[in-house]
């Protein structure tokens, strides 16, 4: 499962807001709500949110296996 809890901390430590994010650099709100549901992001928009955020993939999404 991949989770983008991470990327909301990192968010709030780096003092981004998603405002800042859909008007300053224009980042769809689908992908916010994409996020929020845990839904597929292209890594492309991965790579522009490790730009903005100065950050790395693993500060944006997780990896989290299935319970078996």
């Amino acid at each position: 499962m991949i989770s983008y809890e991470v990327f909301w901390r990192t968010l709030h430590r780096e003092g981004v807001t998603t405002y800042m994010l859909r008007e300053k650099h224009n980042i769809s709100p689908n992908t916010l709500t994409r996020m929020r549901k845990g839904e597929y992001l292209s890594l492309r928009t991965i790579e522009d949110l490790c730009r903005i955020l100065n950050c790395k993939i693993q500060d944006i999404v997780e990896y989290i296996p299935d319970k078996e």
